[in-house]
Order: structure tokens, then C-alpha cells, then sequence
């Protein structure tokens, strides 16, 4: 990105894809001008007929700016309309029109480079202010920083600034040594270790680390960890822990054991009545997916705490798409069905001779009867009771359709949310914009919310390999 020297006045001028990407942009640059050209107007125009999620977004955009536009005269328009922004500052909204606007020499006449002549011709109107054009298409922030024109991506609905910077939901401490000992001596925290209903509680008062956060895992290894707690309660001076239960070896979920820190405390966060939403991330081959349907089917089998289990995905295809697919809604599901059909195989697989009851016609009825795989598309508007649901590939979701799903939730629902998002197939979308970002920040502080970022098995063979070189 080009840098710019900002003065203290600045007009932002939107780009189309801004306002159909996030409908309240207009209300995110605090006390600065906003301006929508007419070649946006136009465009928003062309958008708004349809049933699609575009046409929807142009559709609150247009209404957004007739509410703005009608209680006002014909100078406030010239002037700039008053807007309120989030912060409590007051901006302005100006809407660009020019009746003798003229092309930029040898480009073509297209919506993008009207854009550019109306910014260009804003700047030389306004050489007391900072015009800056903002656009999510990176091909036109190339041929405005080309022409010289300031320029930036719309970074406002970013759920934090760096891509790596997702929170893991652990924090390792190798020094912790056995039941945590070390750990106190270098938080120089005083601790008391009490016992209720068969869960040991750790109360901590001192000075805790600042990163530290509700729903986080505390442990003195990735692998073979001798003590590993989670964090229930935490504020500057005091923190309670609860150690948590070891699916390694005696206990299992399913017949599932863990075989790292941060699986153990992944079973334990699906495994808890507490949580009610789990947010599961992390590359291929980690287990997300394996270890959701075991404990899925270990609540709703088993302990009867759920009486189903919902599993919906995103229809986002890697490459080109195959056309229509027949059938009922499941049978058109099932394509991208296979991470279902692929786990289900291996957590009925038996070890002794390799076969498969998932291959069996009456294992697939007694499942089937609890098992409901549906389209996030016929979502909207149910609420689901007594359901754990699972929504994989959450990566791929904006955020608005994440929290359409999120709020199905009815009484004693559980959701766990999984996802890589180092594999986004849908346009426009980054590791930081996607709706599996926006649910890891937003809940992070809640106490009923937990995540975790799973690592690959080199990865955790590294980690070790670093700490025995360390």
C-alpha cells in the first residue's frame, strides 16, 4: 500500500464493493468527510434487483442513504450532510456529481476509471484536504497508485491487524514443571488449590499476565503435559483455573484419545456442559472434524444430553463448479459431505480386521436418525433446540452469514464453529475478514465460549525439537 501524508481534513471517497462488503462504512471514518460519487450510485442501481446477498447489501445502502438524504435542504446536500458516527464525532457526507466530467486521457470509459476522474477532479477542487480513494479491488488501487491518486483497502471490519495474529487459545509454559510450580514462582502469584464436585480449582491473586483470557489453556508442554488448566475466571489481580480432564489415555471421548495438549483441551471444551460454543481452527489432518463428531455422537448417543446433530457447511467449491445436483436438500449436500463420510469411516472403523460399520446399511439408519445435514442457505429463520451443531469450513463465511447461523441457537444448543483460515475459497475474503475470525475475536471474552488452534503433528514435532535445542 502507497503510504500517504494525511492532512488534518480528509475525504474518503467509497468505492461500491466498500459499501456492498460493509454497509455501515459510512459511519467508520469518524470525523472526516465521506463521499459517494455518482458513478457509485449508479452501480448500487444496477445491484439492487435480486434475491442475492449483493443485491440485499445494495438494497440496506440505498435505504441508508435515502434516510440520510431525507430530512435535509438542498445546501446541507452541497454542504455535506451531518452524520453521527459511531464514536459520537459528527462527520459529512457529500454525494459527488459533475455535469462536465471529463474520461483520463487514453483509458476507456468503465465504472473504475470514472471513479478515478472523479477523485482526480475532487483533489485539484480540494488542495486544502487529503482526498483519498478506498477500494477493496486491488487492481484499482494498482492504477490509482499508477495516476498518482492516494489510495487505500477498506481495513475497518478487520477482526484484528495481522493475519497470524489469531488467538491460539493456549499458552505453553515449558518452565511450568509438575502441577504448575514453576508457573506461580515466575507469575509471583500466591495460590490456593481447593476441590469442588470433583474438579480441582486453582485461585490466583497477584499480578496475571495481560494476555491471558476467559476460555484459555494453560500448559507446561504441547505434548506429555504434566499440568494443564483452563482459565474460568480472570481480571489484573486474581484468576481461577480449573485443571482439566486427560482424554490421553484412561478417558475417551468415543473411543477417541488425544494425543497433544491442545487436542486434550480440545475434547475437554466440546466435552463441556459449560461452553456452549467451541471454535476449532487449524490445517489439515489436526482433527477437528474427528473429534466434533466424537463428541457429538457421544452427547447424543450416549449421555442423551442432545437429541441431534446438525452438520452444515458452506457449498463453496475449490475449483469450477459442476452445475445443479439432483435430489433432496441432503442427497445435493452430500458432494461436499465427504470430511463427514471420511471421519464417520475412520470412528467406526474397527482395528482388528480394518473394516467399517459406517459401511453397513443399519449403521447409517441408527446414525441417520440423528444425524441431519442441512444447507446453510435453508437455515434462516429456524431455531434449534436440544442440537449439537457443527458449521464446517467456517472460513468461509462473511461474518453476517456466521452470525445468521450462530444465532439459530436455541434452548440447550451447543455450536462449534471449524475452520482453516489459511484455505479461503470465497472472493473477497481474507484471514482476518472471514466470519471464523470475527466469531474467535468477538467471543473471546465471553465465559461460555472457548477456541483453540490446533497444531499439525511436524509442527508439534518441531515445537519439541525447539524447546530440546533451546
Amino acid at each position: 500500500m502507497v503510504r500517504i501524508d494525511k492532512k488534518a481534513t480528509r475525504l474518503y471517497v467509497l468505492d461500491t464493493n466498500v459499501l456492498i462488503h460493509d454497509p455501515a462504512a459510512l459511519y467508520q471514518f469518524d470525523e472526516h468527510e465521506v463521499v459517494i460519487p455518482m458513478t457509485v450510485l449508479e452501480e448500487l442501481d444496477k445491484h439492487k434487483n435480486g434475491i442475492r446477498e449483493i443485491a440485499r447489501t445494495a438494497r440496506q445502502v440505498s435505504r441508508t442513504l435515502s434516510d440520510l438524504t431525507a430530512n435535509v435542504d438542498i445546501s446541507q446536500i452541497r454542504e455535506g450532510i451531518p452524520i453521527q458516527r459511531l464514536n459520537g464525532t459528527e462527520g459529512r457526507l457529500r454525494l459527488l456529481c459533475y455535469n462536465d466530467l471529463q474520461p483520463l486521457e487514453h483509458l476507456e470509459d468503465s465504472p473504475d476509471n470514472r471513479l478515478l476522474s472523479e477523485t482526480c477532479r475532487l483533489r485539484e477542487e480540494r488542495d486544502d484536504a487529503s482526498v483519498i480513494l478506498v477500494t477493496k479491488d486491488i487492481n484499482l488501487r494498482v492504477k490509482a497508485a499508477a495516476l498518482s491518486v492516494p489510495v487505500e483497502d477498506y481495513l475497518t471490519d478487520r477482526a484484528f491487524d495481522d493475519s497470524d495474529a489469531m488467538l491460539g487459545g493456549a499458552r505453553v509454559y515449558p518452565e511450568a514443571g509438575h502441577d504448575g510450580r514453576g508457573l506461580w514462582e515466575d507469575l509471583r502469584v500466591d495460590v490456593k488449590v481447593v476441590r469442588q464436585d470433583d474438579r480441582v480449582i486453582y485461585h490466583l491473586n497477584g499480578e496475571i499476565p495481560d494476555d491471558w483470557h476467559l476460555g484459555m489453556l494453560l500448559s507446561d508442554s504441547d505434548n506429555g503435559a504434566s499440568f494443564e488448566a483452563i482459565v474460568r475466571e480472570v481480571s489484573p489481580q486474581h484468576a481461577r483455573l480449573e485443571l482439566l480432564t486427560d482424554y490421553r489415555h484412561g478417558a475417551s471421548v468415543w473411543g477417541v484419545h488425544a494425543h497433544d495438549s491442545r487436542q486434550n483441551f480440545t475434547l475437554n471444551l466440546l466435552m463441556d456442559d459449560d461452553i456452549d460454543l467451541v471454535s476449532i481452527a487449524g490445517s489439515a489432518g489436526t482433527g477437528k472434524t474427528f473429534m466434533t463428531l466424537a463428541a457429538a455422537f457421544q452427547q447424543t448417543l450416549d449421555t442423551k444430553r442432545f437429541e441431534r446433530v446438525v452438520f452444515t457447511r458452506a457449498p463453496i467449491s475449490m475449483s469450477e463448479d459442476i452445475g445443479y445436483l439432483p435430489g433432496t436438500e441432503e442427497e445435493k449436500m452430500s458432494p461436499w459431505m465427504g470430511a463427514f463420510h471420511d471421519n464417520m469411516d475412520n470412528l467406526l472403523r474397527d482395528e482388528h480386521d480394518g473394516t467399517s460399520a459406517w459401511n453397513q446399511e443399519a449403521t447409517r439408519q441408527l446414525l441417520g436418525s440423528r444425524v441431519q445435514i442441512r444447507a446453510p442457505g435453508f437455515m434462516r429463520g429456524r431455531t434449534l433446540n436440544d442440537t449439537f451443531l457443527i458449521i464446517d469450513e467456517a472460513q468461509n463465511f462473511t461474518p453476517k452469514q456466521l452470525k445468521s447461523l450462530i444465532t439459530r441457537a436455541g434452548r440447550n444448543t451447543k455450536i462449534v464453529c471449524l475452520g482453516n483460515v489459511g484455505q479461503i475459497d470465497t472472493p473477497y475474503l481474507t484471514a482476518n475478514t472471514c466470519g471464523m475470525a470475527a466469531v474467535v475475536q468477538h467471543f473471546r471474552d465471553w465465559p461460555h465460549a472457548g477456541h483453540v488452534t490446533l497444531m499439525s503433528v511436524e509442527r508439534s514435532r518441531l515445537a519439541l525439537a525447539g524447546e530440546e535445542l533451546l
